[in-house]
């Protein structure tokens, strides 16, 4: 059994945080907190605070919404990385909404409320931190908090963990009315500290930087001890069903395998490959549940939107480790990975839904051996690999306490083809003349 994180440490310093204004504190508490993948995973969350600033046009002094702007990441964000808006003109937004249908809509508002002509754009969890009245608010990813999300009793079990500290709501796609919700449930539970998104995360909230840190701190290590209380002496996933291959042996199947099926996804976009064998990894490609578990598909956006909904498991024996016949398997294995995808593409799609993009696998499991994951580039595929590491640990702990439940496909659809995902995407830079090619260099004469 793979052992439990220990409790994740304070690492605020009094003395440091002492010398930086508001907006430095922020960018401390977010650097602090992104810094531990068992916190949020790379690029997810956010962090916001409400500063009192002097406004350009007036003089006078107004409140501002500092939050982390579109596509950072907190444990490398800079100040230049936070979006600023005028928190009146945010607020004033709820008068013109008109529903969740009118979400995409209320987006483009957000350059409305841009101060002093912040050219970082507001993503789209801003009015999540914008409506909660405290002055600081984390939203995190933690996997134990997920694990919690993810449970099909998630509602009960974050009661019997917090009891009336933090709250719970039900799935909402990110937006201007999850935003709502929450600023209702603080305004209907003023002593709570922060709420579970079922099948998303944490939100937390504080009026000074230091205590909304550690607020998110507490709140995740409990959840670590009670996850870890209730799991302990049980065999996860349902125990094993295989056994490890020694690291050489991974290594070498990982080396043979890589090549082949970059050559076979590759064809439209070229991908390199990353190889992850840690405990967790293997833990979960070993086990008996490996198989209903990896098609149930992750269940917090973030994941699924790096990973794609579901891996390939390869079909591999690691008691009788025949590589070729596995080289021999992946083509097929491949199309039928691609219909499935198609299937759900067709099923779920909407009139006006982008056109369906890459339906190759971005993780491959590979009982006794490891994870491969692929990307464009090698830090993209190292990330994509990170993402599901985290999935594994969501599975383990929401499977050891209760059933672990991924979204329903349209849910998952609607937000990986969402329009203003698409748009982000079309934003991001073309890929260079080399991306995804190796260079292999030889020594000269």
């Amino acid at each position: 059994m793979v052992a439990q994180s220990r409790l994740l440490e304070n690492r605020w310093d009094d003395a440091r945080a002492a010398t930086m204004d508001e907006p430095g504190k922020l960018l401390y508490r977010s650097n602090l907190l992104g810094s531990d993948k068992r916190i949020t995973n790379y690029g997810g969350g956010n962090t916001s605070a409400k500063v009192e600033e002097t406004d350009p046009l007036t003089g006078g002094k107004v409140q501002v919404l500092w939050v982390k702007g579109s596509g950072g990441d907190v444990g490398t964000i800079k100040l230049d990385g936070f979006a600023t808006l005028y928190q009146d003109k945010l607020n004033a937004l709820k008068g013109i909404y008109k529903g969740v249908e009118d979400e995409d809509r209320m987006v483009g508002f957000l350059p409305h409320c841009t101060f002093n002509l912040n050219p970082r754009a507001a993503s789209i969890d801003t009015p999540l931190h914008g409506f909660v009245p405290f002055k600081h608010v984390d939203h995190m990813h933690p996997d134990a908090i997920i694990a919690i999300a993810a449970s099909k009793n998630s509602r009960e079990l974050t009661a019997e963990i917090f009891g009336d500290e933090i709250g719970w709501l039900p799935w909402r796609r990110p937006g201007f009315q999850l935003g709502l919700d929450l600023e209702a449930f603080v305004k209907a539970n003023p002593d709570a500290r922060g709420v579970v998104l079922e099948s998303h995360g944490l939100f937390t909230w504080a009026d000074d930087a230091k205590t909304c840190y550690e607020t998110t701190l507490a709140i995740i290590n409990k959840a670590i001890e009670w996850l870890d209380q209730k799991t302990a002496g049980k065999a996860a996933f349902g125990g094993a069903a295989a056994q490890s291959l020694a690291a050489s042996e991974r290594r070498a199947i990982a080396a043979r395998l890589m090549p082949e099926i970059r050559g076979l996804i590759g064809k439209d976009e070229r991908k390199l490959g990353h190889f992850d064998d840690q405990d967790p990894v293997l833990e979960f490609v070993n086990s008996n549940n490996l198989h209903p578990l990896a098609a149930l598909g992750t269940s917090c956006p973030d994941h699924f939107l790096r990973t794609k909904i579901r891996p390939l498991v390869v079909d591999f024996d690691p008691a009788k480790p025949d590589v070729d016949a596995v080289v021999a398997g992946l083509e097929g294995a491949l199309e039928a990975y691609r219909a499935d995808y198609r299937r759900y593409y067709e099923a779920c799609r909407h009139d006006n839904s982008p056109r369906m993009r890459d339906p190759n696998p971005v993780i491959f499991l590979i009982p006794g051996v490891g994870m491969l994951s692929f990307a464009r580039d090698k830090a993209t595929a190292r990330i994509a690999g990170e993402f599901y590491v985290n999935a594994i640990n969501v599975m383990r702990g929401a499977s050891g306490v209760s059933e672990y439940q991924g979204l329903p496909e349209q849910e998952a659809f609607d937000i990986e083809y969402w329009l203003l995902e698409e748009a982000k995407l079309q934003r991001m830079p073309k890929p260079k003349s080399l991306a995804g090619r190796i260079a292999f260099i030889t020594g000269g004469a």
